[in-house]
């Protein structure tokens, strides 16, 4: 999907294609959506907000590392809205380590947006042991 990211207004569309860009682990893709001086939060770590990346560079390693941790990783059944300069994606997500053990659980991300890209991507993972 062809998605115009220089809008400053961010769209149900914009979030269905940043999900797209994730399920096909394109991370140059990802980065396009998000703004230089962006931060992503992971769902576990070792602070209250997680892991936080703060800057383009950091954040693209921070998501290459959830296709380290789960090559297979998978965010199925998206659904987004979107609030003023806020946004939500709720999704299952799927994934299989290197030791077989799988990963099945409902999650949803929460964004900033600014100048129509993404400023912050905070996300959540309901806590469930792997299989």
């Amino acid at each position: 999907m062809s998605v115009t990211k220089q809008s400053d207004e961010v769209t149900v569309e914009f979030l269905e294609a940043f999900a797209d860009a994730w399920n096909r682990h394109d991370v140059e893709d990802l980065m396009s959506f998000m703004t230089e001086d962006c931060v992503f939060e992971t769902s576990a770590g070792e602070d209250a907000f997680g892991t936080r990346y703060e800057g383009a560079e950091a954040v693209r390693k921070g998501y290459s590392k959830s296709w380290e941790d789960f090559p297979d990783a998978q965010w199925n059944d998206a659904r987004h809205f979107i609030v003023g300069d806020r946004g939500v994606s709720e999704w299952i997500f799927t994934g299989t380590k290197a030791d077989g053990k799988r990963s099945e659980v409902a999650g949803c991300d929460i964004f900033k947006f600014r100048e129509g890209k993404i400023l912050v991507k905070n996300s959540y993972r309901k806590n469930r042991p792997l299989i």
